[in-house]
């Protein structure tokens, strides 16, 4: 069975900077395209960044220029790199496998103070 386990989250000030890893367990991390999204308090879970395994990204438009998305195939690894960070980044972050049914972690906690 396939797992992600997110690290890298915690508490910085706006105008900050995070990184966050997934590790992925088993060897399907190269043949499938995959995200990161996130989930605020009372709000619905969004993506945030995506990347394909020819390493095409996306970004929300609340993200662009700010956030990277990188993965690491030969270490079954995907990254996420925020930089100036502002409050309303504040969330539970999820990185994704992308198919038919995703298969997600089980989120990694990050907060943005003022």
């Amino acid at each position: 069975q396939v797992q992600l386990v997110e690290s890298g989250g915690g508490l910085v000030q706006a105008g900050g900077s995070l990184r966050l890893s997934c590790a992925v367990s088993g060897s399907i991390f190269r043949l499938v395209n995959t995200g990161w999204y996130r989930q605020g308090s009372g709000k619905q879970r969004e993506v945030v960044a995506t990347i394909t395994t020819t390493d095409i990204t996306y970004y929300a438009d609340s993200v662009k220029g700010r956030f990277t998305i990188s993965r690491d195939n030969a270490k079954n690894t995907m990254f996420l790199q925020m930089n100036g960070l502002k409050s309303e980044d504040t969330a539970v972050y999820y990185c994704a496998l992308l198919g038919g049914r995703n298969v997600w972690g089980q989120g990694t906690q990050v907060t943005v103070s003022p």
